[in-house]
């Protein structure tokens, strides 16, 4: 191995002996002192080589610049004014490998690039703390849903990326040639969470990329994104979005521990509610209106709508449920006593909303009715609703954007600084 240890777990070493490895962050060579600081992904180790304290061969061979990959050992040592109050004095020094072009984008931070430039070399970008913390955090996240989730008895499934139909009857779809079939790369993985709810494991949870050909080109949108789904059986929407909340506040609460003291390089805290109040759709309209947002009942809220409701309510955290069953999908079930309103909801974080649900509708012949009104052909989703007429019990579910939702907690104004390597309109490499 080229190192014994991080750099955060090697400064807890003072006395010890010890090697690290990473990145060369900074160096400064003043002849007989040099210092190179050391960078990995846990942190930055000042390496101090003084001539008479360290061999002449050893300060005389460590020629290196910015960004070069270097292990050294030696004795971690505490000294008040390096960096963290420790640094490394060697005896030990190998270059693993140097730098051979001009960086594009500087690790460091101090000299600005534009977002483009920092996507083509995300690898570099990545060296960057303020952005592999996002990426620690995304990870967390995930990690955090699955937890909270396995601990109710969810059942992750792992449904396929390919399907022989559009999955949403709105939004475009990549096709694919299937051998001698046209197939599609699926939109979400709804219909086959509901087949397995319908197949007996009754709480299943899923996550994995989904595919939209949406041809647009915004701050909140992507066309490649990773999708965390629920899917319950013997529920309704009341009890999914209690499921939601608690999960999205267990996140919340896990990334603020675990991320807390790092936070500052985002420019704003984490702050976890006790809990996620609900509003009605109808209730959201009036108070839009009353604050001179015309809305009209039935559209849609647009992105400004969400930001002005959320500066309305004073929520971070926020439910909207009941909308109007017109711009809803088809699936979602309508109300018994009122059929425009179907029990449909989406889970607000910031003044955007990071997630949706509904209760599914369970009987084939209202699904089949819904699918017409939209203008879809109910013989195209025939192997879907030939799984509802061999019992289907009732069932609830929603997911949730992962990306929108660490861009969010991650105070980022682009959902691109959370996807590793994005895929947009324009965007197809690296």
């Amino acid at each position: 191995m080229d190192r014994d240890h991080y750099i955060e777990e090697a400064k807890k070493k003072a006395g010890e002996k010890t090697r690290i490895a990473g990145w060369v962050h900074d160096v400064r060579d003043l002849g007989k002192l040099k210092f190179v600081h050391v960078r990995d992904k846990t942190g930055i180790m000042q390496v101090t080589m003084k001539k008479g304290v360290v061999e002449d061969e050893l300060l005389e061979s460590v020629d290196v610049n910015k960004e070069d990959i270097v292990s050294f050992e030696g004795e971690i040592k505490k000294n008040k004014i390096a960096p963290d109050g420790v640094e490394m004095v060697p005896n030990g020094f190998t270059l693993l490998n140097k730098v051979g072009k001009k960086l594009p984008v500087d690790p460091t931070g101090h000299v600005p690039s534009d977002l483009d430039t920092r996507l083509d070399y995300r690898y570099v970008d990545l060296r960057k703390k303020d952005i592999s913390l996002i990426f620690r955090i995304k990870s967390s996240l995930i990690t955090c849903f699955r937890e909270y989730l396995i601990s109710r008895k969810f059942v992750e499934v792992h449904p396929s990326a390919i399907t022989g139909a559009a999955t949403e009857g709105g939004t475009e779809v990549f096709p694919v040639q299937y051998f001698e079939t046209r197939a599609y790369l699926v939109q979400s993985p709804q219909l086959y969470k509901q087949l397995a709810v319908i197949g007996g494991l009754d709480r299943v949870m899923i996550t994995m990329p989904v595919f939209r050909a949406e041809k647009h080109n915004t701050t909140t949108h992507l066309n490649e994104i990773t999708q965390m789904d629920i899917e319950m059986g013997f529920a309704d929407h009341n009890d999914v979005m209690d499921i939601l909340g608690n999960v999205t506040l267990h996140m919340l609460e896990k990334v603020k521990k675990e991320f807390g003291g790092e936070f500052g390089v985002f420019g704003k805290d984490i702050t976890v509610p006790k809990k996620v109040p609900r509003y009605t759709y109808s209730e959201l309209v009036d108070k839009l209106n009353s604050e001179k947002f015309e809305i009209k009942f039935g559209e849609d809220f647009s992105k400004e709508a969400e930001k002005k409701i959320t500066e309305i309510l004073g929520d971070e955290l926020y439910f909207i449920y009941d909308w109007p069953t017109s711009v809803r999908a088809f699936y979602s079930m309508p109300d018994d006593k009122n059929g425009e309103i179907c029990h449909a909801f989406d889970l607000i974080y910031r003044g955007l909303e990071i997630a949706s649900g509904a209760k599914r509708i369970h009987l084939v012949d209202v699904l089949e009715k819904q699918l017409k009104k939209r203008g879809m052909d109910p013989a195209n989703f025939e192997f879907y609703l030939d799984a509802f007429r061999m019992g289907a019990p009732p069932h609830a579910g929603w997911s949730i954007g992962l990306e929108r939702f660490a861009m969010k907690v991650c105070n980022q104004d682009n959902i691109r600084e959370a996807m590793l390597f994005p895929r947009d309109r324009t965007r197809l490499s690296p």
